[in-house]
């Protein structure tokens, strides 16, 4: 492989900078590209192309180099802001917040909010939404959900609209895992999920998906977004406007109760396992 990585900058990214100091670590404790391979059950050439900057760190492959380097956490504490960075540039800085937000609050009419996103429906969203590079996508979503497991995760309260339990990503099998998570989270101290129904008719959020976020001590956000740009603002007006729209849509949806019941059935309805029948004659 070539040596190329000495060229490189690490300052110029979180990226760079991974692969630089994987490389100085490595060389410190004289190990070849395949000897460090070898020790994280991985090809030499993965560790080369991540040097190089060519290929984006799982926080799974972060943590096993630092057991192999004994960096003591170096590599698993830097693999987050690399995923961050792998996120589109104009929704890094909503991520950011979203971290830090205590309350987070969501309608959602086409999807299922990204925290709450299995990998596999994840993968599909991405993939037709034209994601560049899918596997680092993929990976920068599953990092943002790792604030819900946090000693002290954020209150997430989630509406969504049934015709988002109903549009199939991914296929059936994807969709059924999917919803069936959505039925955990009732285990999950703090998230709750509720169904506006097609019953439900007109409502305010005709208007699309939007988010509000609450922190301690700092003025509330609001976020929306369109095609290729999000837009959050600390607006009192904006903000108070969707936090309105949302106690109207929480008050119109199903209790967390029937919203479980009406997902479930969705589940074993739409996505359930079918069986073809039997078309042998009789006689």
């Amino acid at each position: 492989m070539p040596n190329i990585r000495r060229d490189l900058d690490p300052g110029a990214s979180p990226l760079d900078y991974f692969g630089f100091e994987l490389r100085r670590r490595r060389e410190e404790a004289g190990l070849t590209l395949g000897q460090l391979g070898d020790c994280v059950f991985c090809t030499g050439s993965l560790i080369g192309q991540v040097e190089c900057a060519k290929k984006v760190p799982t926080r799974d492959f972060s943590e096993r180099v630092d057991a192999a380097l004994g960096t003591e956490g170096f590599f698993s504490g830097l693999v987050g802001l690399v995923l961050r960075s792998q996120l589109p540039h104009w929704f890094q800085a909503y991520a950011e917040m979203e971290a830090r937000a205590t309350y987070i609050s969501t309608f959602q009419c086409q999807l299922v909010y990204g925290l709450l996103q299995t990998e596999e429906y994840a993968r599909a969203v991405l993939r037709a939404g034209w994601a560049d590079s899918l596997d680092e996508a993929v990976a920068a979503r599953l990092e943002r959900q790792r604030i819900l497991d946090r000693a002290e995760p954020p209150l997430l309260w989630v509406v969504l609209d049934e015709a988002v339990l109903h549009r199939p990503f991914g296929g059936r099998d994807v969709m059924r895992k999917q919803l069936e998570h959505l039925l955990h989270l009732r285990d999950r101290r703090g998230a709750r999920v509720q169904v506006l129904p097609f019953e439900a008719g007109q409502h305010p959020g005709t208007v699309g998906s939007f988010t509000v976020l609450r922190f301690d001590g700092d003025p509330d956000l609001s976020y929306s977004e369109n095609y290729a740009q999000g837009c959050m603002t600390a607006n009192p007006d904006t903000v108070k406007d969707c936090s309105h729209r949302y106690d109207h849509l929480q008050a119109a949806a199903l209790s967390v109760e029937e919203s479980a019941a009406l997902i479930a059935r969705v589940m074993e309805e739409r996505y359930g396992d079918r069986h073809e029948p039997d078309r042998r004659a009789v006689a």
